[in-house]
């Protein structure tokens, strides 16, 4: 019997979660099929419960659902509790059971230019789910310490607050991270600001940054945001979105068939669903 997955979000015409599914379920020869579904925040819990009838094998959530599913899953990882989100469910026997993979697909990307983060002093521009989820996991691995810029300082401070692991950190203004950037050996830009209709717009500028600084953006549609435009300029080493992308999407793989699978082979079809090279 065919196995059914899903991702879950609204909207969802977007996605490009199910073409990469359906790929590796053939790739890999397996009787699966991965379905996404539109689903208003209102009809959330009728959703997980039809899934859960009909046997899902596991699923991914999207936005706006990532924190509002928790209540009605069975169990959450301790991870994705402390980040308060989730991003992939699994079947286990009865029970559906949810993980975050966003940050440690993040971190996962990073390990060909960064191995360890014990000498790394981060900064994280924005304080939304997605910053959430890579402070909390970059945390968990102790930098030398991780400052977490934001327009809105007390969202800053909040995120700083909640962090569940011992780590040297600040809220700062984003003013102030342009001031200091220089300090700053990985910098992590988190927010919308990059994507259309945004393309031409930077969350911060660049003129103190380290020419030897890695400068990560977690947008992947344009591959190369103004801001990573601006970083390669000055001489600095870039990472777009698509690895982190791609790296979440092989880590709820994996939970989900115990298969982890081919990372270039993912990252070769979303380019060219994106018409990149």
């Amino acid at each position: 019997m065919k196995k059914l997955y899903a991702v879950l979000g609204d909207p969802i015409g977007h996605s490009m979660s199910p073409m990469m599914h359906n790929d590796l379920f053939s790739f890999y020869q397996m009787d699966a099929y991965y379905f996404p579904f539109q689903v208003k925040s209102d009809d959330l819990e009728d959703a997980v419960k039809g899934l859960k009838a009909l046997g899902v094998a596991g699923f991914n959530v999207t936005v706006p659902h990532k924190s509002s599913i928790i209540p009605f899953l069975d169990e959450v990882d301790d991870l994705a509790l402390r980040i308060g989100a989730v991003n992939t469910v699994v079947r286990e026997g009865k029970k559906l059971k949810g993980y975050n993979t966003d940050g440690p697909g993040f971190l996962q990307g990073l390990q060909h230019d960064i191995p360890s983060l014990s000498e790394e002093k981060v900064l994280i521009i924005g304080a939304g789910g997605a910053a959430r989820a890579i402070y909390f996991t970059i945390a968990k691995n102790k930098p030398l310490k991780v400052d977490i810029a934001n327009r809105t300082v007390d969202r800053a401070i909040k995120l700083v607050e909640d962090c569940p692991f011992q780590v040297s950190s600040r809220a700062i203004s984003l003013e102030e991270a342009e001031l200091i950037l220089n300090e700053y050996s990985l910098i992590i830009q988190t927010t919308m600001i990059g994507m259309a209709p945004k393309v031409s717009e930077k969350p911060l500028g660049l003129t103190n940054l380290n020419k030897q600084a890695m400068v990560c953006d977690i947008i992947y549609n344009p591959l190369e945001t103004q801001f990573l435009h601006v970083a390669k300029q000055i001489g600095a080493k870039i990472q777009n979105g698509l690895d982190m992308f791609v790296y979440q999407g092989a880590l709820a793989f994996e939970k989900w068939t115990g298969i982890f699978p081919d990372i270039e082979r993912m990252k070769k079809n979303v380019l060219q669903q994106l018409g990149g090279k």
